[in-house]
Protein backbone atom coordinates (compact mmCIF):
# COMPACT_ATOMS: atom_id res chain seq x y z
CA UNK A 1 0.00 0.00 0.00
CA UNK A 2 2.90 2.50 0.73
CA UNK A 3 4.58 1.49 -2.07
CA UNK A 4 1.92 2.17 -4.12
CA UNK A 5 0.74 5.51 -2.81
CA UNK A 6 4.59 6.34 -3.16
CA UNK A 7 4.87 5.42 -6.96
CA UNK A 8 1.55 7.32 -7.44
CA UNK A 9 2.86 10.48 -5.76
CA UNK A 10 5.73 10.28 -8.10
CA UNK A 11 3.55 9.86 -10.72
CA UNK A 12 2.10 13.39 -10.03
CA UNK A 13 5.29 14.90 -9.44
CA UNK A 14 6.56 14.09 -13.08
CA UNK A 15 3.05 15.32 -14.68
CA UNK A 16 2.91 18.32 -12.74
CA UNK A 17 6.73 19.16 -13.35
CA UNK A 18 6.14 18.72 -17.18
CA UNK A 19 2.85 20.85 -16.57
CA UNK A 20 5.04 23.56 -14.62
CA UNK A 21 7.52 23.46 -17.02
CA UNK A 22 5.24 24.09 -20.22
CA UNK A 23 3.58 26.82 -18.27
CA UNK A 24 6.90 28.84 -17.81
CA UNK A 25 7.84 28.47 -21.51
CA UNK A 26 4.83 29.86 -22.59
CA UNK A 27 4.42 32.67 -19.75
CA UNK A 28 7.90 34.07 -21.30
CA UNK A 29 6.42 33.50 -24.47
CA UNK A 30 3.10 35.44 -23.83
CA UNK A 31 4.53 38.60 -21.96
CA UNK A 32 7.21 38.89 -24.87
CA UNK A 33 4.60 38.81 -27.23
CA UNK A 34 1.98 41.16 -25.13
CA UNK A 35 4.80 43.55 -25.37
CA UNK A 36 5.81 43.76 -28.70
CA UNK A 37 2.11 43.82 -30.17
CA UNK A 38 0.94 45.91 -27.82
CA UNK A 39 -1.58 43.44 -26.96
CA UNK A 40 -3.04 44.03 -23.51
CA UNK A 41 -5.22 40.78 -23.60
CA UNK A 42 -2.07 38.46 -24.10
CA UNK A 43 -0.99 40.25 -20.95
CA UNK A 44 -3.95 39.82 -19.49
CA UNK A 45 -3.44 36.26 -20.25
CA UNK A 46 -0.02 35.90 -19.11
CA UNK A 47 -1.10 37.58 -15.88
CA UNK A 48 -3.25 34.40 -15.46
CA UNK A 49 -0.92 31.88 -16.44
CA UNK A 50 1.74 33.40 -14.09
CA UNK A 51 -0.95 32.71 -11.44
CA UNK A 52 -0.68 28.74 -13.05
CA UNK A 53 2.85 28.88 -12.35
CA UNK A 54 1.98 29.83 -8.93
CA UNK A 55 -0.64 27.28 -8.51
CA UNK A 56 1.24 24.08 -10.50
CA UNK A 57 4.62 25.33 -8.14
CA UNK A 58 2.51 25.63 -4.91
CA UNK A 59 0.94 21.82 -5.68
CA UNK A 60 4.82 20.73 -6.17
CA UNK A 61 6.09 21.78 -2.84
CA UNK A 62 2.63 20.62 -1.21
CA UNK A 63 3.12 17.12 -2.67
CA UNK A 64 6.81 17.29 -0.65
CA UNK A 65 5.60 19.12 2.17
CA UNK A 66 2.65 16.53 2.94
CA UNK A 67 5.20 13.50 2.75
CA UNK A 68 7.46 14.72 6.13
CA UNK A 69 6.97 13.93 8.63
CA UNK A 70 5.18 15.25 11.82
CA UNK A 71 7.41 16.27 14.43
CA UNK A 72 7.21 16.94 18.17
CA UNK A 73 6.95 20.60 17.58
CA UNK A 74 4.00 20.02 14.31
CA UNK A 75 2.38 17.20 15.55
CA UNK A 76 -0.10 17.56 12.47
CA UNK A 77 2.80 17.72 10.11
CA UNK A 78 2.94 20.59 7.84
CA UNK A 79 -0.36 20.50 6.05
CA UNK A 80 -1.07 24.20 6.61
CA UNK A 81 2.00 25.43 4.62
CA UNK A 82 -0.24 24.31 1.49
CA UNK A 83 -2.99 26.90 2.83
CA UNK A 84 -1.01 30.15 3.66
CA UNK A 85 0.93 29.41 0.36
CA UNK A 86 -2.74 29.13 -1.20
CA UNK A 87 -3.59 32.52 0.63
CA UNK A 88 -0.87 34.38 -0.65
CA UNK A 89 -1.51 33.43 -4.28
CA UNK A 90 -5.01 34.44 -4.14
CA UNK A 91 -3.90 37.88 -2.87
CA UNK A 92 -1.25 37.84 -5.86
CA UNK A 93 -3.65 36.88 -8.46
CA UNK A 94 -6.12 39.66 -7.18
CA UNK A 95 -3.53 42.50 -7.12
CA UNK A 96 -2.61 41.15 -10.73
CA UNK A 97 -6.27 41.47 -11.92
CA UNK A 98 -6.28 45.09 -10.18
CA UNK A 99 -3.51 45.96 -12.29
CA UNK A 100 -5.78 44.40 -15.74
CA UNK A 101 -8.61 46.77 -14.72
CA UNK A 102 -6.96 49.08 -14.45
CA UNK A 103 -4.92 49.26 -17.97
CA UNK A 104 -8.14 47.86 -19.77
CA UNK A 105 -9.53 51.36 -18.62
CA UNK A 106 -6.80 53.64 -19.63
CA UNK A 107 -7.07 51.67 -22.99
CA UNK A 108 -10.35 51.74 -23.65
CA UNK A 109 -9.85 55.72 -22.95
CA UNK A 110 -7.54 55.64 -25.35
CA UNK A 111 -6.76 52.52 -27.91
CA UNK A 112 -3.57 51.96 -29.11
CA UNK A 113 -2.13 49.78 -32.66
CA UNK A 114 -2.38 46.43 -32.08
CA UNK A 115 -0.61 43.76 -33.91
CA UNK A 116 -2.82 41.37 -34.35
CA UNK A 117 -1.49 39.20 -36.53
CA UNK A 118 1.66 38.51 -33.79
CA UNK A 119 -1.24 38.61 -31.28
CA UNK A 120 -3.05 36.00 -32.96
CA UNK A 121 0.02 33.56 -33.51
CA UNK A 122 1.48 33.91 -29.76
CA UNK A 123 -2.24 33.25 -28.38
CA UNK A 124 -2.70 30.10 -30.35
CA UNK A 125 0.40 29.06 -29.01
CA UNK A 126 -0.70 29.81 -25.57
CA UNK A 127 -4.04 27.73 -26.30
CA UNK A 128 -1.94 24.88 -27.56
CA UNK A 129 0.57 24.91 -24.19
CA UNK A 130 -2.73 25.15 -22.19
CA UNK A 131 -4.88 22.02 -23.67
CA UNK A 132 -1.17 19.85 -23.08
CA UNK A 133 -0.95 20.77 -19.80
CA UNK A 134 -4.57 19.99 -19.11
CA UNK A 135 -4.07 16.53 -20.73
CA UNK A 136 -0.83 15.80 -18.72
CA UNK A 137 -2.66 17.35 -15.67
CA UNK A 138 -6.08 15.21 -16.62
CA UNK A 139 -4.46 11.81 -15.70
CA UNK A 140 -3.41 13.11 -11.58
CA UNK A 141 -4.82 11.86 -8.59
CA UNK A 142 -8.03 13.56 -9.10
CA UNK A 143 -9.15 12.76 -5.51
CA UNK A 144 -6.41 14.71 -4.25
CA UNK A 145 -7.93 18.50 -3.41
CA UNK A 146 -4.70 19.80 -3.83
CA UNK A 147 -4.21 18.43 -7.47
CA UNK A 148 -7.45 18.94 -8.79
CA UNK A 149 -7.21 22.49 -7.39
CA UNK A 150 -3.95 22.56 -10.04
CA UNK A 151 -6.45 20.93 -12.81
CA UNK A 152 -9.25 23.73 -12.55
CA UNK A 153 -6.77 26.13 -12.38
CA UNK A 154 -5.17 25.07 -16.09
CA UNK A 155 -8.74 24.53 -17.35
CA UNK A 156 -9.66 28.02 -16.65
CA UNK A 157 -6.17 29.48 -18.50
CA UNK A 158 -7.41 27.47 -21.19
CA UNK A 159 -10.69 29.64 -21.34
CA UNK A 160 -8.72 32.57 -21.00
CA UNK A 161 -6.44 31.55 -24.19
CA UNK A 162 -9.90 31.34 -25.93
CA UNK A 163 -10.74 34.61 -25.10
CA UNK A 164 -7.45 36.03 -26.11
CA UNK A 165 -7.79 34.16 -29.69
CA UNK A 166 -11.45 35.32 -29.91
CA UNK A 167 -10.25 38.71 -29.63
CA UNK A 168 -7.19 38.49 -31.97
CA UNK A 169 -9.27 37.06 -34.81
CA UNK A 170 -11.46 40.15 -34.13
CA UNK A 171 -9.23 43.02 -34.55
CA UNK A 172 -7.74 41.22 -37.76
CA UNK A 173 -11.80 40.93 -39.16
CA UNK A 174 -12.74 43.74 -37.91
CA UNK A 175 -9.97 46.15 -37.08
CA UNK A 176 -11.92 46.83 -33.55
CA UNK A 177 -9.06 47.55 -31.41
CA UNK A 178 -11.84 47.85 -28.19
CA UNK A 179 -11.74 43.95 -28.36
CA UNK A 180 -8.30 44.21 -26.97
CA UNK A 181 -9.34 46.20 -23.00
CA UNK A 182 -13.12 44.53 -23.62
CA UNK A 183 -11.40 40.57 -23.62
CA UNK A 184 -8.74 41.42 -21.06
CA UNK A 185 -11.61 42.82 -18.49
CA UNK A 186 -13.16 39.72 -18.90
CA UNK A 187 -10.22 37.85 -18.37
CA UNK A 188 -9.30 39.84 -15.27
CA UNK A 189 -12.99 38.97 -13.70
CA UNK A 190 -12.08 35.27 -14.41
CA UNK A 191 -8.89 35.76 -12.03
CA UNK A 192 -10.91 37.73 -9.61
CA UNK A 193 -13.48 34.80 -9.52
CA UNK A 194 -10.65 31.76 -9.58
CA UNK A 195 -8.79 33.91 -7.06
CA UNK A 196 -11.72 34.52 -4.31
CA UNK A 197 -12.72 31.34 -4.43
CA UNK A 198 -8.96 30.38 -3.65
CA UNK A 199 -9.01 32.94 -0.52
CA UNK A 200 -12.37 32.15 0.30
CA UNK A 201 -11.56 28.13 0.91
CA UNK A 202 -7.92 29.32 2.62
CA UNK A 203 -9.55 31.49 5.54
CA UNK A 204 -11.82 29.02 6.34
CA UNK A 205 -9.47 26.41 6.95
CA UNK A 206 -6.62 29.13 8.63
CA UNK A 207 -9.96 30.09 11.37
CA UNK A 208 -11.17 26.80 11.68
CA UNK A 209 -14.86 26.75 9.89
CA UNK A 210 -16.80 23.88 9.14
CA UNK A 211 -15.77 22.08 6.67
CA UNK A 212 -16.73 22.58 2.67
CA UNK A 213 -20.13 20.69 2.38
CA UNK A 214 -20.44 20.08 6.17
CA UNK A 215 -22.91 21.08 8.43
CA UNK A 216 -22.81 21.49 12.12
CA UNK A 217 -26.22 20.43 12.68
CA UNK A 218 -26.16 17.01 10.81
CA UNK A 219 -23.01 16.00 12.24
CA UNK A 220 -24.47 16.38 15.61
CA UNK A 221 -27.76 14.27 14.26
CA UNK A 222 -25.64 11.50 13.44
CA UNK A 223 -23.44 10.93 16.47
CA UNK A 224 -26.81 11.12 18.72
CA UNK A 225 -28.16 8.80 16.50
CA UNK A 226 -25.66 5.98 17.08
CA UNK A 227 -26.75 2.93 19.79
CA UNK A 228 -25.73 4.02 23.39
CA UNK A 229 -25.48 7.63 22.72
CA UNK A 230 -27.70 9.70 25.02
CA UNK A 231 -26.28 13.01 24.41
CA UNK A 232 -22.98 14.92 23.71
CA UNK A 233 -21.10 18.60 24.18
CA UNK A 234 -18.46 20.44 23.13
CA UNK A 235 -18.60 19.34 19.41
CA UNK A 236 -16.09 20.81 17.53
CA UNK A 237 -15.19 20.07 13.30
CA UNK A 238 -12.77 21.85 11.61
CA UNK A 239 -9.85 20.90 8.88
CA UNK A 240 -6.22 20.86 8.83
CA UNK A 241 -6.54 21.14 5.30
CA UNK A 242 -9.66 20.94 2.66
CA UNK A 243 -9.19 16.87 2.58
CA UNK A 244 -8.15 16.58 6.47
CA UNK A 245 -11.04 16.98 8.65
CA UNK A 246 -11.17 16.86 12.42
CA UNK A 247 -13.42 16.33 14.71
CA UNK A 248 -13.37 16.28 18.89
CA UNK A 249 -16.67 16.10 20.94
CA UNK A 250 -17.49 14.64 24.74
CA UNK A 251 -20.38 12.01 23.87
CA UNK A 252 -22.13 11.23 27.31
CA UNK A 253 -23.27 7.01 27.14
CA UNK A 254 -26.50 5.65 27.74
CA UNK A 255 -26.35 3.91 31.15
CA UNK A 256 -26.52 0.15 29.96
CA UNK A 257 -23.91 1.30 27.04
CA UNK A 258 -21.02 -0.80 26.17
CA UNK A 259 -18.21 1.89 25.74
CA UNK A 260 -15.98 -0.08 22.71
CA UNK A 261 -19.01 -0.90 20.77
CA UNK A 262 -20.35 2.86 20.52
CA UNK A 263 -16.96 4.12 19.72
CA UNK A 264 -16.40 1.58 17.01
CA UNK A 265 -19.58 2.97 15.71
CA UNK A 266 -19.24 6.49 16.16
CA UNK A 267 -16.00 6.08 14.27
CA UNK A 268 -17.38 4.33 11.37
CA UNK A 269 -20.24 6.62 11.14
CA UNK A 270 -17.92 9.78 10.38
CA UNK A 271 -15.91 7.93 8.77
CA UNK A 272 -18.36 7.56 5.75
CA UNK A 273 -21.00 9.66 6.40
CA UNK A 274 -18.73 12.53 6.56
CA UNK A 275 -15.22 11.81 5.17
CA UNK A 276 -14.18 12.08 9.02
CA UNK A 277 -11.31 9.54 9.89
CA UNK A 278 -9.48 11.65 12.46
CA UNK A 279 -12.17 11.84 15.77
CA UNK A 280 -11.14 12.19 19.23
CA UNK A 281 -14.26 11.37 21.10
CA UNK A 282 -14.45 11.53 24.90
CA UNK A 283 -16.96 9.10 26.34
CA UNK A 284 -18.25 10.02 29.98
CA UNK A 285 -20.90 8.34 32.06
CA UNK A 286 -23.60 10.62 33.39
CA UNK A 287 -22.22 10.72 36.63
CA UNK A 288 -19.27 11.96 34.88
CA UNK A 289 -20.93 14.59 33.19
CA UNK A 290 -22.58 15.77 35.95
CA UNK A 291 -19.14 16.89 37.85
CA UNK A 292 -18.00 18.43 35.14
CA UNK A 293 -18.75 22.05 33.26
CA UNK A 294 -18.23 22.68 30.18
CA UNK A 295 -17.65 26.45 28.50
CA UNK A 296 -16.10 28.71 26.13
CA UNK A 297 -14.82 25.21 24.56
CA UNK A 298 -13.15 24.23 28.03
CA UNK A 299 -14.17 21.98 30.57
CA UNK A 300 -13.77 22.36 34.57
CA UNK A 301 -15.01 20.61 37.55
CA UNK A 302 -18.00 21.34 39.04
CA UNK A 303 -15.92 22.93 42.16
CA UNK A 304 -13.44 24.47 40.36
CA UNK A 305 -15.97 26.21 38.00
CA UNK A 306 -18.10 27.07 41.08
CA UNK A 307 -14.67 28.50 42.88
CA UNK A 308 -13.99 30.96 39.71
CA UNK A 309 -17.94 32.17 39.50
CA UNK A 310 -17.08 32.99 42.78
CA UNK A 311 -13.94 34.98 42.18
Amino acid sequence: MAHELNHRHEGDRRRLGAALGITVLFLILEIAGGILSGSLALLADAGHMAGDVAALGLSLFALWVVARPATAEKTFGFHRVEIVAALANGATLMLIAGLIFAEAYERWREPPQVQGGLMLGIATAGLLANIVSVLILSRTHRTNLNLRGAFLHVVGDLLGSVATVAASLIILGTGWTLADPLISALIGVLIVASAWRLMRDSLNVLLEGMPHGMRYGEVMAAIRAVGGVADLHDLHVWSITPDFPVLTSHVVLADDAEASAVLRTLQTTLADRFGISHATLQLESRQAQQTWVCSGGRCYPVEMHAGTARK
